[in-house]
Order: structure tokens, then C-alpha cells, then sequence
């Protein structure tokens, strides 16, 4: 085997759970190595699944989608005009894109990363994998003190472990997980509270709630969803904050309870990109559509879309997140300042609701 075939079966292997492939390939395995626990209406003693909801893509399908000659052109790089220098707190509401799942969240005072990843790449290699193209945009010396971490999901574009152990050298942060993920994250030394759907958990003045979204997980070939993911909503002074880094829109059902037991939220920070080709992301990524669709169900007055521009995961061109929303924006009658999909270094001062 020639090294351009090398690198190029390495980068499809490290990939696949960035992408959202590879559910076929897995390895049947009798006991879970992240997580034990009773079995529920989303864990069937082994691994956890999306009730009523559609399975990950396998192999083939995975095969069919790699090699059908869509995948759009992206920029080697996309350099930054400036990084963002963050106010050291904020008592109100304030959120800064790093990038992709990356965001500073700043509110009562607390300063929160969901995600967090400054690595250069997506991927267990430091030589294959999802590559970023836009430096991320609050320099990691620059953060301010990191108080809590949000992590959704065990995906590599979502939980880096290169970037938890440099949080933990520096700010030694509080971890907020899904179920599972504690296992995975437990060299690095953190703090860690792992969460089923529907649980609480203190970030004193701020409660974060784990609420279910329609995805699933993998670090490697023989752990499929042997983790859970989960989005996270953020109540506290200044009000209720939707954070959710992957999801399908699942006939809207991320969305549909949350007003009931959140009441109207201020802001929603939605996955808006990674969603070509449709036939296999759907289950998965919702597209900038179904993302709008999805802010109106959960009632939210302010949006923020991320997951887009900083790894190319699937077909879609860098900029097409940008242009569909916009179109979704005014097909469903929404002013466009209402959501908007934030650049690396932008920043937000989210208006009350």
C-alpha cells in the first residue's frame, strides 16, 4: 500500500465518528467499557439508542456516500482578521465563538466552554483526519477563567482530550456529560458530572439540565453509542440558554418539550452545518432548515448557529451553511438578526428576550 492510499484510508477511518459513519463496522461486544448501568427507554443494557428515532448509517452506506465524487472544495485556510480578547466575566449573557462546537459562554458570572477543542485536528492522528482551516477564535492563553465544561458527546470534533488535559493544567474546570463520557474523560483528571436525560445538576448561581437530542457516539470501531450524548439548557439570571452541539431534527422532538419545562428560552445555540449529503446525514445533523425549524419549536427569542466552517466533515461547501439559513430565515418569516451563524471570534452580547 502506497502512503497517498495510506492517508487517505487513515483519514476515512478517523472520520467516521466526526461524520457521523461506520455504525456498521462495529464490533459486537457484551459488555460496555464507559458505562453500567439499569436499562432504560434509551439504553438497552449495552448501548444507548434514540427512542423511535433511526439507527446510524452502516458501512456500505458509509462507502456509497465517501466515494461519490460531491464533496465540495473547501480553503486550505481561512485566516482570522483578529482573535477575540474575552471580558474576564460577565454578569449578563455574552457568547464568543472558538469554533465548530466551540463557544465561551459568559453569564452570572461563570464562564463556560462548550466542546471545547483547540487541537488542529478532528481525530485520534496527528497526521490524518478532519484538519481545521480558520484558527480558533479566542486564543487558548487568552480564555478567561474557565469555570464549568459542557460536553455533548464523544465524537472527536466535540470531546478532545489534548484540550481537556490543557484545561485542567490551567483552569481546572468543572465537566458537565452525558452518561459514559466520565469514563473517557477520567485520565485527564477533571471534575466530572455525568447526566441520563432528564437529570440536573448545580453550577451554583446557574442549574444545568440534560435534554435528549437525536444523535449518537463512537471514539473508535467497537464502541458505538456505548456513550450518551445529550444537548444541555443553562437556567440562571438571565435566563434559560438551549446548547446543543450535534443532532437529526427527528420530527422536531429535541425541541417540542422544552418550552413546557423551561418556559420561552432566551437564546438556543443550534448545530447548523455537516448535513450533505442528506440521505446520510439526516438522522444526525439536522440541515440550517431544520435548524430554524427547531428555534421556533423551542420558542427561543435569540439563535446562535455553530458547527460549520472550521472542519470540513461532509459535502457541503464552507459557506452553504450560511446561505441556506439566511433562506430559511425569510422563508419561514424570521428577521435574520434573530439567528445568526457566529465566525470564530465573534462575539455576542445576546439582548434580553
Amino acid at each position: 500500500m502506497n502512503r497517498r492510499r495510506f492517508l487517505q484510508g487513515a483519514a476515512l477511518l478517523t472520520g467516521l465518528a466526526a461524520a457521523g459513519g461506520g455504525a456498521g463496522m462495529a464490533v459486537a461486544r457484551r459488555t460496555n467499557r464507559y458505562y453500567r448501568g439499569p436499562v432504560s427507554d434509551h439504553f438497552d443494557g449495552l448501548r444507548f439508542f434514540n427512542p423511535g428515532g433511526t439507527a446510524p448509517n452502516g458501512l456500505s452506506d458509509l462507502l456509497r456516500w465517501r466515494f461519490n465524487g460531491a464533496r465540495s472544495h473547501w480553503p486550505d485556510s481561512v485566516p482570522l482578521t483578529a482573535t477575540a480578547r474575552p471580558a474576564p466575566r460577565v454578569d449578563d449573557l455574552t457568547v464568543t465563538m472558538v469554533g465548530h462546537a466551540t463557544l465561551l459562554i459568559q453569564t452570572a458570572g461563570l464562564n463556560i466552554l462548550t466542546d471545547p477543542v483547540w487541537s488542529d485536528r478532528a481525530s485520534p492522528l496527528s497526521f490524518a483526519g478532519p484538519r481545521r482551516v480558520t484558527a480558533p477564535g479566542i486564543a487558548f492563553e487568552d480564555l478567561p477563567p474557565i469555570d464549568a465544561v459542557l460536553l455533548t458527546h464523544s465524537h472527536y470534533d466535540h470531546l478532545d482530550l489534548a484540550t481537556l488535559h490543557r484545561l485542567k493544567a490551567v483552569h481546572d474546570p468543572q465537566v458537565v456529560t452525558p452518561l459514559g463520557n466520565d469514563a473517557i474523560i477520567a485520565a485527564t483528571g477533571l471534575r466530572t458530572a455525568a447526566l441520563d436525560w432528564g437529570d440536573s445538576s448545580p453550577l451554583v448561581p446557574l442549574t444545568v439540565h440534560c435534554v435528549p437530542c437525536h444523535h449518537w457516539s463512537a471514539r473508535g470501531l467497537n464502541d458505538r453509542s456505548m456513550a450518551l450524548w445529550a444537548g444541555f439548557v443553562l437556567t440562571g439570571p438571565a435566563g434559560a440558554v438551549l446548547h446543543i452541539g450535534d443532532t437529526g431534527f427527528d420530527a422536531g422532538r429535541p425541541y417540542r418539550d422544552l418550552p413546557d419545562r423551561f418556559g420561552p428560552l432566551r437564546a438556543a445555540i443550534l448545530p447548523v452545518g455537516a448535513y450533505e449529503p442528506r440521505w446520510f446525514m439526516q438522522g444526525q445533523h439536522q440541515n440550517p432548515d431544520e435548524a430554524v425549524q427547531g428555534f421556533r419549536l423551542s420558542r427561543a427569542t435569540w439563535a446562535i448557529g455553530h458547527h460549520w466552517g472550521t472542519f470540513q466533515l461532509t459535502d457541503e461547501a464552507r459557506s452553504a451553511p450560511l446561505e441556506a439559513l439566511n433562506q430559511a430565515l425569510d422563508a419561514q418569516t424570521i428577521p435574520r438578526n434573530r439567528f445568526r451563524a457566529l465566525a470564530p471570534a465573534e462575539t455576542w452580547a445576546i439582548p434580553p428576550a
